[in-house]
């Protein structure tokens, strides 16, 4: 039984193919491949495009190797989140997908800021498609619509299934799990010296960059993206957005949820950074534990410890 969304920011993807929980094993065992053609792609090509993208993006792409996936933001002048991408560049092209609904103004901030550079920018959602192969070692590619069937083979998950393993690792999607003032330090992972994989720290001033240093280089965030533990006895998931309350006080906001075929229900939220580690929470009238993501202390000064956050 095969089930498609039809409202949300993934309407037109299949939630799932009969069994979610099945889908979801698969999924981590790297047997089973995701249709996600509903999110919009598009290229950047021209020979200026990884030293011009470099230069206005939180990403290294100037020492961008091709065939090595990565994911970019673009921040405001104030360290904001305004749009993110996932990115392969194969020699000639960087092929790119950003979230639904966010392709348009994505793509004429990025042609604003062409001025002199030898870039094209094209969007190419009509002809080609975003999907994820079974165990594939670059995350999603992208391929022409005509060869999607092919690529993913016979077993395959759904949405459902890809959200709850995202979920569960810690990874947030960006306009989902973040609001107008997330900043890229509330959602580093402490496995990384880093700020995760889509910020590098080490390259030239773009925009954004001083804002970012700075909390990197004094630590402490304003806030800090958690996993949720949400209790399984309520037949729902809490809504995107709720307030998320300790003691009747809001501390968060909810993010995505979905059910993890060994965790339970689980969701992300970002929390301000002083809320204590191992209060128990309540979001949208549910209960809720918390499950460490990103240290509240976090910065140069302080390193991953043993045992913090999930593997």
């Amino acid at each position: 039984m095969t089930t498609k969304l039809t409202e949300g920011v993934d309407a037109g993807a299949v939630s799932h193919y009969g069994d979610p929980f099945r889908e979801q094993k698969a999924l981590v065992a790297g047997r089973a491949g995701v249709d996600l053609s509903h999110r919009p792609v598009f290229t950047v090509s021209g020979s200026d495009r990884l030293k011009w993208l470099n230069d206005i993006t939180s990403q290294d792409f100037a020492n961008l190797a091709p065939g090595q996936p990565t994911v970019a933001y673009i921040l405001d002048a104030q360290g904001r989140l305004m749009h993110v991408f996932g990115a392969l560049d194969d020699g000639q092209t960087l092929w790119c997908h950003t979230e639904p609904g966010h392709l348009e103004d994505l793509l004429a901030w990025l042609r604003r800021m062409v001025f002199a550079a030898r870039v094209e920018i094209a969007d190419i959602s009509e002809e080609y498609a975003l999907v994820l192969p079974p165990a594939s070692e670059k995350g999603p590619i992208i391929v022409p619509r005509g060869e999607v069937e092919a690529t993913l083979g016979e077993s395959l998950a759904g949405i459902w299934a890809m959200e709850a393993v995202r979920i569960a690792s810690g990874t947030p999607r960006i306009f989902l799990d973040t609001d107008e003032k997330t900043i890229p330090n509330e959602l580093a992972n402490p496995e990384s010296d880093l700020l995760g994989p889509a910020v590098h720290l080490h390259k030239g001033c773009y925009p954004g960059q001083e804002t970012v240093a700075r909390v990197y280089n004094l630590g402490r965030p304003p806030r800090r993206l958690t996993l949720l533990l949400i209790d399984g006895s309520v037949d729902r998931l809490p809504e995107r957005g709720a307030d998320v309350l300790l003691d009747g006080v809001p501390v968060g906001r909810m993010g995505t949820s979905e059910r993890h075929y060994e965790l339970g229900p689980i969701g992300l939220a970002l929390l301000k950074r002083g809320t204590p580690v191992d209060a128990e929470l309540l979001v949208d009238g549910i209960p809720a534990a918390q499950e460490l993501l990103v240290d509240p202390d976090s910065g140069l000064h302080w390193r991953p410890q043993r045992g913090l956050g999930r593997a």
